[in-house]
């Protein structure tokens, strides 16, 4: 009888070690990534954040993070230690992709410039109740968009066609076209920040939580209320986001599943606009108070 139990015991031990390696196998990870077309790291719940740079250079009110892959360069917002303040010392410096300065001067003479989005060669940037169009090869500013009624605006991002941006103080999300025609498209969404397009929609995120929006009528599904109050986002694709929290947050949204993978609050190191290089699985972090950009890789 002792023989027998052995038995079953060992082909029991055998059919679960067989049953792991098969279950491994098939969930092998697949999709698309924005940004990049990699979504290894997104289909993995078991995903890390470890930091591999930290700028030893002064970003000062360092906000916002963008990368160009078209010329492998990181682009900073700075200047917002007054972040409401007309004073004329906002600037975007330009990091390579090591976390080397490149140029720290690279456009001057903007007040507290925040959220950033490249369309058709040009660099959008918002700064307080206007809209900054830069010129990417000349670092001229080429266009300024008054925003009528704009208290404090924030994060942009582009669709590939127009640009989206948000003012957090008044709870207004706007869309602007290429002819200069500025629209408000979402309202009383309360601290709203971060906001990101991804396949023909819209994705903010403001006081309940991550949401996605349609571009047609607007209308909004809640995907996420536990990251309430965000600041930058990524997509990952329509179902894996990074999102940060000003204050010393990054996490991972996942479907149901809420992770947080860096908190910095102790150190007093914010996580501000995030920005992301995807084929290097490279979370770029601007930590505003400590006027720095630091580096994350994504496993």
């Amino acid at each position: 009888m002792k023989r027998t139990v052995n038995h079953v015991f060992n082909y029991l031990v055998l059919a679960t070690f067989c049953v792991v390696i098969v279950s491994s196998c098939n969930n092998t990870n697949q999709g698309d990534k924005q940004n990049g077309n990699n979504e290894d790291v997104a289909q993995d719940t078991l995903v890390s954040l470890t930091q591999v740079w930290k700028t030893d250079s002064t970003f000062i009110g360092s906000e916002s993070t963008l990368y160009n892959p078209d010329n492998n360069t990181i682009y900073v917002s700075c200047g917002n230690t007054d972040a409401g303040a007309k004073d004329g010392d906002g600037f975007i410096a330009l990091l390579n992709p090591d976390g080397s300065a490149k140029k720290m001067d690279w456009v001057t003479g903007l007040h507290a410039p925040k959220g950033m989005a490249i369309l058709n060669g040009k660099l959008y940037v918002t700064d307080i109740d206007e809209v900054k169009i830069i010129d990417l090869e000349t670092a001229k500013i080429e266009n300024t968009i008054a925003v009528k009624g704009a208290k404090f605006l924030n994060d942009l991002a582009s669709d590939g066609t127009s640009i989206y941006f948000s003012d957090s103080k008044t709870g207004i999300v706007y869309f602007l076209n290429q002819k200069g025609d500025v629209k408000a498209v979402i309202n009383n969404s309360e601290g709203v920040n971060g906001v990101e397009c991804y396949e023909g929609n819209l994705y903010t995120l403001d006081k309940e939580g991550l949401k996605k929006y349609d571009t047609l009528e607007y209308k909004s599904t809640l995907l996420n209320s536990e990251v309430t109050g965000g600041d930058g986002l990524v997509i990952l694709n329509d179902s894996t986001f990074i999102a940060s929290r000003w204050a010393g947050e990054i996490y991972l949204i996942k479907g149901s599943e809420t992770t947080l993978l860096v908190d910095t609050k102790e150190e007093k190191s914010n996580t501000a606009d995030i920005g992301f290089i995807a084929d290097q699985d490279l979370v770029l972090v601007p930590t505003f108070m400590k006027n720095e950009v630091a580096a994350y890789k994504m496993r």
